[in-house]
């Protein structure tokens, strides 16, 4: 009996996964100039996603799913569930230690937060609460996507629009949750992207994939083929090549779009290939937001290996005017993107 104890005991100490919680308290161990501040508000948004989780699973049990009966700053009809990850998001990184305030894309304006605690905080946050929300009604996988940044105002102050108005190039950390047939968090820093698939029986989000790699090369292109004939000309080539490969006997290319981009993308950046959401005659500067969705997965994807562009320069150099402002939006496997860029030039 003592030997099996001793045995599992062992075997515990000598475990290869581990936790959020424990893979960054590791990566801070290497800094140890680090305040710690960052690990504790990555800690803190898996909290909320584990809290939205929870709701999403259980949405077509309760009176959680459809309109909330308002409208966003975007003019779309914003769900139940929105609100309640909006909600989830904002209370735990006021709650905690490490973020001086959010902007979200379901509100018009940012939150500053104004006690002792926060005001000495060195980030502020950046989310869209739950992306693909339109899917809800219909079990199709959704996701929260979130961006850090080190705010350029003073500690002690009130953090000010000046510290949510910065190029993507600045992010110190991006990430996104995919609520799907597993729930799985995914985070890069400068040093690299890593996923944490959620263990229900412990609670607890895991590390699954480390060291994410986009590989240069894939063969799924993503878009909306509905506005086709919206797209500008250069798209529209560029679309006709990838459909002619997808075609030819033994061709590479094979087209996918779920309509939920963290869903989208995240295969893409797993498996190789390629999104587009272009503008189109409508709306030339595209729908996607940048400060919410365009510049997270850019930084992700650009520590992975790939590429993200708005067609004209890359989406991390942009300068944000405003906090809802919009874009065209191109990411993934460099050699794809790079085949793209010579059609848009």
């Amino acid at each position: 009996m003592l030997l099996l104890i001793q045995t599992l005991a062992m075997n515990i100490v000598n475990r290869q996964v581990l936790t959020l919680d424990e893979f960054t308290i590791q990566q801070l161990r290497q800094f140890p100039q680090a305040t710690g501040e960052l690990s504790g508000l990555l800690r803190d948004i898996g909290l909320a996603a584990k809290r939205i989780n929870v709701e999403v699973n259980k949405a077509g049990l309760v009176d959680i799913l459809g309109d909330a009966g308002e409208i966003n700053v975007q003019g779309e009809d914003v769900k139940k569930l929105d609100v309640f990850a909006n909600n989830q998001l904002t209370a735990v990184l006021h709650h905690g230690i490490s973020c001086a305030g959010i902007a979200s894309e379901e509100i018009q304006d940012y939150v500053a937060f104004d006690d002792e605690v926060s005001k000495n905080s060195k980030y502020v946050c950046l989310f869209d609460p739950l992306d693909g929300s339109g899917n809800i009604d219909v079990n199709v996988s959704i996701g929260t996507i979130f961006s850090v940044y080190r705010r350029v105002t003073s500690k002690g102050s009130i953090a000010t629009r000046e510290d949510f108005l910065q190029p993507g190039r600045s992010q110190v950390a991006a990430g996104y949750v995919v609520y799907g047939s597993s729930t799985m968090l995914v985070y890069a820093t400068r040093r690299g992207v890593n996923g944490f698939t959620l263990d229900p029986s412990i609670g607890e989000f895991c590390l699954s994939h480390p060291g994410i790699k986009c590989p240069e090369n894939g063969k799924i292109y993503s878009v909306n083929h509905g506005n086709f004939f919206q797209y500008d000309a250069r798209v529209k080539q560029y679309i006709d090549v990838c459909q002619k490969k997808a075609k030819a006997d033994g061709g590479p290319y094979t087209q996918r779009y779920i309509g939920s981009m963290v869903a989208d993308v995240h295969r893409n950046l797993i498996k190789g290939g390629i999104f587009m959401y272009p503008g189109t005659m409508d709306k030339p500067k595209g729908k996607l937001r940048l400060l919410y969705e365009c510049n997270p997965f850019a930084f992700i994807t650009e520590v992975a290996g790939g590429k993200a562009t708005d067609g004209k320069q890359p989406i991390l150099d942009i300068k944000p005017m405003e906090l809802h402002q919009r874009t065209p939006f191109f990411i993934g496997s460099k050699n794809m993107m790079e085949e793209l860029e010579s059609y848009l030039s």
